[in-house]
């Protein structure tokens, strides 16, 4: 276990794990505190007084020695969302783009090693797991991560290249660092990403950047195919452009609405 880290200054640890608590509990299915602990990298004992205190805060449920989060955690999240206020002015833009191809389109933001999705409007399930608004995923093997990776500066991008484990999630992923710079680097000059079922087989996604009003990568929004259907020929050729016209469409509606909040 490595709950001996000390830190000095303002850094509060027991929030820092109640924090991993609340991160570890994010699974499909309920976990035990034996489950928690190993997840959260803390001892059965810790666990429990954090899984505790999160049950009395209506935070989590219990069920038969199982633990879960409850609807009570999205407050949290929709916090976040709210100030954000991407969400709120993507959303028809989404919708008016899927209405025209036909294919299921997503908003992420990046968050350390992940990217998160803030916005979606599908068609048809396409993937093995369902994603929602919140659903997180690898930033290395998405389209729209990869977009966000290429827009970081060169040092942090490269910082963060240094914490990522890069694992094959199916048979076609980028798994080696020269591999993946090589591709960020293509995105950067590009201004677009393809990635062809690398999170999962069967699935293509293209992405492109959403900017800011000092021209600052904020966000990605994606489009999503069968590979089945749609060729990566095809998405250059039909998609790409209504996408890119979409990013365009949303960051003038973010710059005309004031100052990002």
């Amino acid at each position: 276990m490595s709950e001996t880290v000390v830190r000095c200054g303002p850094f509060v640890q027991s929030l820092s794990r109640g924090l991993s608590v609340i991160r570890a509990l994010n699974s499909p299915e309920p976990m035990t505190l034996s489950d928690v602990a190993r997840a959260s990298d803390l001892t059965r004992a810790s666990a429990r007084r954090f899984v505790l205190t999160l049950e009395e805060l209506g935070y989590v449920q219990q069920s038969g020695g199982r633990f879960a989060l409850t609807p009570r955690v999205l407050e949290l999240g929709f916090a976040y969302l709210s100030a954000l206020g991407l969400p709120e002015v993507a959303q028809p833009h989404m919708e008016r783009l899927v209405e025209q191809v036909r294919e299921s389109s997503s908003v992420s933001v990046l968050d350390g090693e992940s990217v998160v999705y803030v916005a979606r409007v599908p068609t048809r399930r396409i993937m093995n797991v369902v994603i929602n608004v919140g659903t997180r995923f690898p930033a290395y093997a998405t389209s729209m991560g990869r977009v966000l990776l290429a827009g970081l500066d060169q040092e942090e991008c490269a910082e963060l290249l240094d914490r990522i484990e890069l694992v094959p999630l199916s048979h076609d992923t980028l798994t080696t660092r020269p591999q993946l710079e090589a591709e960020l680097k293509r995105v950067r000059l590009s201004g677009y990403a393809i990635v062809d079922q690398e999170l999962e087989s069967g699935l293509r996604s293209v992405a492109a950047p959403i900017h800011d009003r000092s021209d600052r990568v904020i966000a990605a929004i994606n489009l999503a195919v069968h590979a089945a259907r749609v060729s990566v020929e095809e998405i250059r050729s039909s998609l790409l452009g209504p996408l890119l016209q979409t990013a365009a469409d949303i960051e003038r509606d973010l710059g005309a609405g004031g100052p990002l909040r």
